[in-house]
């Protein structure tokens, strides 16, 4: 069965997309920092008879990202790698004038240089992968200028350009940062807690990440929204 490592995966897109897998019987490493909530994810997407190891965590920690890719090591090896866990700099966000730095260096570690560091760490299994895959979850924020985003958007569009350079380096690997789109989730409600227009269950856009692990298409950024209008 194909192995995937999914990172921020105790709710929203990350608990999503971890449950769509399992229904396809990819065995799976879940993790995110609240031990309680990942727990439950890893026990809802059990019942479909995957393997599931969960571990609780911060991707900014070297020795987890170590753990993660030992776990799906021991269940065969890492054939997908969803960097999904994000941190906004600031809750609720504030025009850069207000940012704090300390929060600007927790985004740019978190949705920067960990995802890297946690490739990096999983890159010789993903060579040895028929399919080796990454996502990159990206963001709106990273290509365009909104007003409070800037630090957000900032790691993000960082994280779009490692992608990209990721991609060109390592062709025989497939490289996809992907923007969902709005959604509910706590971040989204972190970020803007007085916004209360509806948005997307994460669910909705799941369909345009299988999209691309079925059609694989070349390297490069991706919109769900778009992926996901083509389809219809």
């Amino acid at each position: 069965m194909p192995v995937a490592i999914i990172t921020g995966a105790s709710k929203g897109l990350g608990r999503a997309l971890a449950e769509a897998l399992a229904v396809r019987g990819w065995d799976l490493v879940l993790d995110a920092r609240g031990a309680q909530a990942l727990t439950e994810a890893a026990e809802a997407v059990s019942v479909h008879g995957t393997r599931v190891t969960a571990l609780s965590g911060d991707v900014t920690d070297a020795a987890h990202r170590s753990e993660l890719v030992a776990a799906a090591w021991r269940l065969g090896g890492v054939d997908l790698l969803v960097s999904n866990a994000s941190a906004l700099g600031a809750e609720p966000l504030v025009r850069l004038a207000e940012l704090p730095l300390d929060g600007l260096r927790r985004a740019l570690e978190v949705n920067v240089v960990a995802a890297l560091g946690l490739v990096r760490e999983a890159l010789p299994l993903l060579r040895a992968s028929e399919a080796g895959t990454v996502i990159a979850v990206s963001s709106d924020a990273g290509a365009e200028a909104y007003e409070t985003w800037g630090g957000y958007g900032a790691s993000k569009a960082a994280m779009d350009h490692l992608a990209a350079v990721l991609g060109v380096e390592e062709p025989r690997l497939r490289v996809w940062a992907v923007d969902p789109g709005d959604m509910a989730t706590d971040l989204y409600a972190a970020a803007v807690p007085d916004d209360d227009d509806p948005r997307p269950d994460p669910v909705s856009v799941v369909p345009a990440f299988l999209w691309l692990l079925d059609e694989r298409p070349a390297s490069g950024r991706y919109g769900a929204p778009s992926l996901l209008e083509g389809r219809r």
